[in-house]
């Protein structure tokens, strides 16, 4: 997939994969397959499709529809990202995101 947004160029085609979440079954009307990414130059994106109540979801007016897309996220979502899909220390360290001692 890949995208063009704020002139920047976004595609998971030459941008390193970090983690994935799946959520539900396609059966489920939230289901959805999210991939994390970061670029070359260190930007993070989502990277997925959806069903209808997912956020890859499609609206047209009053309805809904499965859906795919991309999204620029920042550092911090990034972080949230990697920690729901159980990402491992090594994970963080390799994407420069180090992890401090609570």
């Amino acid at each position: 997939m890949k995208a063009i947004i704020n002139g920047r160029i976004y595609n998971t085609e030459t941008a390193d994969l970090v983690c994935e979440i799946s959520h539900s079954s396609k059966s489920s009307f939230d289901w959805h397959e999210t991939e994390l990414y970061r670029t070359r130059k260190g930007a993070f994106f989502l990277a997925g499709e959806g069903g209808p109540r997912s956020m890859w979801a499609e609206h047209d007016g009053n309805c809904s529809s499965s859906g795919k897309g991309l999204q620029v996220i920042t550092v911090q979502e990034a972080r949230s990202f990697m920690e729901k899909a159980g990402c491992d220390e090594e994970t963080y360290e390799e994407f420069g995101l180090p992890l401090v001692e609570g």
